[in-house]
């Protein structure tokens, strides 16, 4: 029985070990995807909820800044191949749709251009 308990933990310990090395292989591969360039709020479903409608990313591996038309700035993260997060003034979650577009979580969607 004591044989079977520490086969069971050692199983338990490996599967734990292969997680979190999948989630920093996974942060890694995050600093791949190229989110820089200039990007237009949609304001569906909700309306852009700041002055001016362009937007631009800057990358550097998986640090964002954010920057508007009108000069407000917030830092971001990437924080996966499909998920990133920003500071204030936005301060929202973006979810990466496959066409590169971003989804907030404020409910508006930067288009990349």
């Amino acid at each position: 029985m004591l044989n079977n308990s520490i086969g069971l933990a050692f199983i338990v310990a490996l599967g734990a070990s292969t997680l979190s090395g999948s989630a920093q292989t996974q942060a890694q591969q995050g600093a791949r995807v190229n989110l820089a360039g200039a990007y237009r709020c949609e304001p569906q479903p909700s309306p852009c909820p700041w002055p001016g409608q362009t937007m631009a990313i800057t990358q550097n591996g998986s640090d964002l800044e954010l920057k508007n038309d009108q000069g407000s700035f917030a830092n971001g993260k990437l924080t996966s191949d499909i998920t990133v997060s920003s500071t204030p003034p936005w301060n929202a979650i973006g979810l990466v749709l496959p066409d590169r577009s971003i989804q907030w979580s404020n409910g508006t969607k930067w288009q990349k251009q």
